[in-house]
């Protein structure tokens, strides 16, 4: 059987938007430190990895170019979008990722790819002098769920035009930074920095809107939420929240696909 290299855009609708990954079908188990020296040679945002487990089950792991990750959105739609595409899954069947967050259940549906990850909602916190520093903009609220801090902005423009603190943020104990602010086309928007993991700014993150769904979900009175991230890619999320559960909705193209070169693995 050969192995084959797919290079996708997720949350995305062209050739230059949405958050790239490649995704690796592999015959066989291979050892973590394989997969990461390939992520780092491939260096995109995310490469994912799928071995499978049995009928529509999945093994799914999520390399950055320079470390593993617990969880990782557009590397899971990614990763079901192949499945489905290259006819190794029927559409109409949901597939279910084994991961190191839990189990992920994926379908498809008329908007694209919908996840079903579990809700991360924020606790509010101060805005402290360090908060404040991680950005030069003013902060209007801060909060933190499990492993980000979510700060929100006057507007759109100000988000746009924002200068994150990244050596200060890669000292402080969460994974990465959500600045966060209304918008007039979309519900809201965001952008997502994490330089611990080697992420600069993230094109398009999934598993940020597991904190941002509660988030704005109380602020405008609403179960559906449409988003984009701005970033230099920019994607587009459809948000249905539903308290424990978040599912979130994009779409997927694929670019290339091609043969890796199985003596590397």
């Amino acid at each position: 059987m050969s192995t084959y290299l797919y290079r996708v855009n997720a949350f995305s609708q062209d050739l230059t938007s949405g958050n790239p990954a490649y995704v690796i079908q592999l015959t066989s188990p291979i050892h973590k430190q394989f997969m990461q020296a390939i992520a780092k040679e491939l260096n995109l945002p995310i490469t994912a990895f799928l071995l499978e487990q049995q009928c529509n089950v999945y093994e799914l792991r999520w390399f950055t170019p320079s470390k593993e990750i617990k969880l990782c959105g557009h590397g899971t739609l990614a990763a079901a979008h192949i499945l489905w595409e290259e006819g190794i899954i029927e559409d109409q069947h949901p597939i279910t990722f084994t991961t190191k967050s839990g189990h992920l259940k994926v379908e498809k549906v008329e908007k694209g790819v919908q996840l079903a990850f579990s809700t991360d909602a924020p606790t509010p916190i101060d805005i402290t002098s360090t908060i404040q520093k991680l950005v030069d903009a003013p902060i209007l609220k801060a909060a933190q769920n499990s492993d980000r801090y979510i700060i929100e902005v006057a507007d759109e423009e100000l988000l746009k035009r924002l200068v994150p603190n990244l050596d200060l943020l890669a000292t402080l104990p969460v994974t990465g930074l959500v600045v966060t602010s209304p918008s007039t086309k979309y519900d809201f928007v965001s952008r997502y920095f994490a330089p611990r993991i080697g992420i600069e700014e993230d094109f398009v993150t999934g598993s940020a809107h597991c904190g941002l769904a509660p988030y704005w979900s109380q602020r405008l009175n609403k179960k559906q939420l449409y988003a984009f991230q701005s970033s230099e890619r920019g994607g587009e999320l459809f948000i249905y929240y539903q308290g424990d559960l978040t599912y979130i909705t994009g779409k997927v193209i694929t670019i290339y696909k091609s043969h890796f070169n199985e003596l590397l693995l």
